[in-house]
């Protein structure tokens, strides 16, 4: 288990869903991951959280723009730098920046390689706190079919630094690390030759579970599909699912 007080500057902080059932959503994600779905807020939209032990996991609200897409935030200690530094280094800016009362500021990126990506710069709210646990996140990651242009993004705009896992026509991929330290942030996989071609770069989140397999069929009983079977890697045994309103997520059991 890893637990935290702030997230690592450019590291994945926070991960919320704009849904367009959010009954659905509700019953689908307590009944798969145990989580509780608090009200919702009117003051902010109809904004709720999910909470696992108590603990906030995730967001979820009704339709926006991108709907039953889960959208990744990674954390800034300074927004309006980072959003400068989007537009210089070729993404741009598609929502915010808002200030969220005291909690803190968001805005939601696109970059170079059309992949959105929300920032977060934290006040009295620091996102998530707990990670590898089940009903946890457990690792995020980008797919594009630009991987240098997306990885020279990221080390320019968040500051991260970079580990190249593999640098093949085969397998192409890296880790973004906190910088200075050999802590894994989130990966960036270079997807050009199967990522389908109507579909844009995108980050997906992995939520930690006991039992992928036992995971998937509870998905499917809750109304939900099975995108990817189970696999083992050596990452752990991960698999794609898409909820009841069919968002993707990603499941993964560590390795033992």
């Amino acid at each position: 288990m890893t637990t935290r007080d702030h997230a690592p500057l450019g590291s994945p902080c926070w991960v919320d869903l704009f849904s367009s059932d959010t009954d659905a959503t509700r019953t689908f994600y307590t009944g798969l991951f145990g989580w509780a779905a608090e009200e919702a807020s009117e003051e902010f939209g109809g904004y709720f959280m999910f909470t696992r032990d108590g603990v906030p996991v995730a967001g979820a609200m009704g339709p926006m723009a991108a709907t039953n897409v889960w959208t990744a935030y990674l954390d800034s200690d300074d927004l309006a730098r980072t959003l400068e530094a989007t537009t210089d280094a070729g993404g741009s800016v598609v929502m915010g920046p808002m200030s969220i009362a005291d909690l803190g500021s968001m805005a939601v990126l696109v970059d170079p390689t059309g992949a959105s990506i929300g920032v977060w710069q934290a006040e009295s709210f620091p996102g998530f706190t707990v990670l590898d646990e089940p009903g946890a996140p457990s690792w995020f990651e980008l797919f594009t079919r630009e991987h240098a242009r997306a990885v020279d993004f990221y080390r320019t705009v968040f500051g991260v630094d970079v580990n190249a896992v593999g640098d093949s026509d085969e397998f192409r991929y890296s880790t973004l690390l906190q910088a200075g330290t050999d802590v894994e942030l989130a990966g960036v996989m270079d997807a050009a030759s199967f990522l389908p071609e109507a579909e844009p770069a995108h980050w997906s989140v992995y939520w930690e579970v006991d039992d992928t397999d036992a995971a998937l069929a509870r998905v499917v009983e809750l109304g939900g599909s099975v995108e990817a079977d189970a696999m083992d890697t050596p990452y752990g045994r991960m698999a794609t699912a898409l909820d009841s309103t069919g968002a993707r997520f990603k499941l993964r059991r560590k390795p033992d």
